[in-house]
């Protein structure tokens, strides 16, 4: 049994159809139990759902989040409050889940993940990717932007694998109000720099381009000499395509050659 975890509002049920359809799709003998927490989808879209998961046997557990859990935390652009749930997550799952796998639903799934969902934590919070091409020329401003001198990368939370036992033992969700509030005007990608920000020494970094691949450095990775890692390298080792920023394959002036992949698996589900 595969524990997935989404946080959204109604604008992204479609991308995430699409998603979860590339997940079973490529995990055709696993077992998944799906947790969405959401403040806002109503009954008839929640319905909708649970049929869409009944036509792929898999298992679906909406949860109702209050969002006065997050009044204060800044929300801006594209960025709704539901994108800060994955931090209280711990606080809503049954006892019986001890870790989970969130996905954002901007991501496709090309490869089996049962491995990867099996990683070792080793006393970790979470199992996250450095963004390393966006990252990198930051880093220093984001050190001191956070006030984590050591910390050694800024991970993206689109793919994030959650400990959840540790942390039921460790997140207090009072240490995380207070980080808002007195960074709300620092906070630029506000979830994933909460996360940097307090629990930047219990993360365990893999490899973004297996792991959480973003669609856009396929574009500019052309551009270098040494760059190897091609169609034919992404679709044997890549596990998530992810499509980081304001541009979407489901948008019709897309122009990102790894929108293939999303576009596949939108015709595939289309035709079940």
């Amino acid at each position: 049994m595969i524990n997935i975890l989404v946080t959204l509002n109604a604008n992204y049920i479609p991308p995430l159809k699409v998603m979860l359809h590339s997940l079973f799709s490529k995990n055709k003998n696993e077992s998944f139990h799906v947790y969405l927490m959401h403040s806002s989808l109503s009954e008839a879209q929640i319905h909708d759902l649970q049929q869409f998961f009944e036509q792929y046997g898999q298992h679906f557990h909406p949860i109702f989040v209050d969002h006065k859990q997050f009044q204060n935390a800044p929300v801006f652009r594209h960025y709704t409050v539901e994108m800060y749930y994955r931090l209280a997550a711990h606080r809503f799952l049954p006892d019986s889940v001890d870790r989970i796998l969130y996905l954002d639903p901007d991501i496709v799934v090309i490869n089996p993940i049962k491995d990867f969902y099996k990683t070792d934590f080793e006393d970790n919070l979470f199992i996250a990717s450095e963004h390393e091409h966006t990252t990198k020329l930051v880093q220093p401003i984001n050190k001191f932007r956070l006030k984590t001198p050591s910390a050694k990368g800024y991970f993206n939370t689109g793919v994030l694998l959650m400990n959840i036992s540790l942390m039921k033992k460790l997140i207090r969700m009072d240490e995380i109000y207070s980080f808002i509030e007195e960074n709300k005007r620092l906070l630029i990608l506000p979830d994933q720099d909460i996360l940097n920000g307090l629990y930047w020494d219990k993360i365990k970094p893999v490899d973004s381009f297996r792991y959480n691949y973003d669609a856009r450095y396929f574009e500019l990775a052309k551009l270098y000499p040494m760059y190897k890692k091609d169609l034919i390298w992404i679709k044997k080792n890549t596990l998530f395509i992810h499509y980081c920023g304001k541009d979407k394959p489901w948008h019709k002036n897309y122009k990102g050659t790894l929108g293939l992949f999303y576009n596949y698996f939108e015709e595939k589900m289309k035709k079940k």
